[in-house]
């Protein structure tokens, strides 16, 4: 069974920093794209940032590129978000999502697209 579970979500003042994890288990293949996505209540799923672990290749969404970097350590099937320079805005539940058979070929692919996903971890940003 294919496990994703995210980590280091928080209540942080504008301008702080977070980084999440998000550690699979369970998929003796390659894991393939793994991105981040974020939900606010009463909106879309938002596609955040992408990373492929075959090349070490990222994609981000234009709301947080220059402020979120996306990174990987194979060894332990983690995947990590560093999000600096927190904005209100980006106050949302946080997701990890993979799929062995996804490629993040310039854009977070759609969320229909991942098999995968863990259940999610909070980010309030607020003063």
């Amino acid at each position: 069974q294919v496990q994703l579970v995210e980590s280091g979500g928080g209540l942080v003042q504008p301008g702080e920093a977070l980084r999440l994890s998000c550690t699979a288990s369970g998929l003796s293949s390659g894991y393939g794209a793994t991105a981040w996505f974020r939900q606010v209540p009463g909106k879309e799923r938002e596609g955040v940032s992408c990373i492929n672990p075959s090349d070490g290749s990222t994609v981000y969404a234009a709301s947080v590129k220059g402020r979120f970097t996306i990174s990987r350590d194979s060894a332990k099937k983690t995947v990590f978000l560093q999000m600096n320079s927190l904005k209100f805005e980006d106050t949302a539940l946080y997701f990890c999502a993979a799929d062995p058979e996804l490629y993040c070929d310039g854009v977070v692919p759609p969320e229909g697209d991942f098999r995968y996903w863990g259940q999610g971890t909070q980010v309030t940003v607020s003063s």
